[in-house]
């Protein structure tokens, strides 16, 4: 089993000045994301915003080969998402941006969904509803807990809404590298699993569909993009969190998160 990096103090000071920077790039893309709007002139502004206004380095680009600053995945896309020219985004869609960026050798992750001009309730719904699921995962996480109880809470959440938890992505360990251990689940059983401990630091990233969370994939270039096998309509929230003595930090914490934890 690969070690866990438990990070310092100086650790966790860099990656928490990554992670608001890249609640910075959120922040940017809010009035930018509507009807009309490609996404792959989405990435070339969240590209060009990270190197040369926050002059940090998208981290996505190259990882795995990977020739893109986020991905983008729209409706019943769950996640890897590619941006193309070809994708105008329309009233009534959901999309979710995961976008990574690395500053002073540590990397910060997260996603959020956004909502295209009118949305129907249901979609609205889901997209609320994962976002609570994401909190309910961050709410677990304090020294002494345990991995099951992040993706319990998760679990329990979204199918209490009537939704499915894919089980085919989890979230992961980061900090000087994009994917360290451990492994974070998004369902589990309370009291199971690694026990948490401060130093960690890990992304939550739930993805809630619809319907079933039977996946299915296509192919596009050496990539494979992940959809809802029913072609229902899927949505993810992610976060990047340190274990702290005193309870979890919100690394890459928005602004309209604030009361989140309170």
């Amino acid at each position: 089993m690969t070690a866990i990096r438990l990070k310092n103090a100086e650790d966790l000071a860099h990656m928490r000045h990554a992670g608001q920077l890249l609640a910075d790039v959120f922040r940017m893309l809010e009035d930018r994301v509507r009807a009309g709007v490609t996404t792959l002139a989405l990435n070339d502004l969240v590209t060009d915003y990270i190197r040369d206004t926050l002059q940090a380095r998208p981290a996505s680009i190259g990882q795995y080969g990977y020739p893109f600053a986020l991905n983008a995945s729209l409706n019943d896309e769950v996640c890897h998402g590619m941006p193309a020219a070809d994708r105008v985004l329309h009233d009534g869609d959901i999309l979710n941006l995961d976008i990574t960026l690395e500053k002073n050798g540590f990397i910060a992750d997260a996603s959020r969904m956004y909502q295209v001009g009118e949305v129907s309730p249901e979609a609205q719904r889901l997209v609320e509803e994962t976002r609570n699921a994401m909190w309910a995962g961050i709410k677990a996480v304090r020294p002494g807990a345990r991995l099951g109880d992040i993706g319990h809470a998760i679990e329990q959440h979204a199918r209490t809404c009537g939704y499915s938890v894919v089980r085919d992505y989890c979230g992961h360990g980061i900090g000087r590298q994009m994917h360290e251990a451990p492994e974070v689940l998004h369902v589990g059983q309370p009291g199971t699993g690694l026990l948490l401990k401060p130093g960690m630091v890990f992304t939550i990233e739930p993805m809630i569909n619809q319907g079933s969370a039977r996946l299915r994939h296509r192919r596009v270039g050496h990539w494979d993009i992940a959809l809802t096998h029913d072609r229902q309509l899927s949505a993810q929230w992610e976060h990047t969190v340190a274990v702290t003595e005193q309870g979890v930090a919100v690394l890459t914490q928005h602004d309209d998160d604030r009361h989140r934890l309170a």
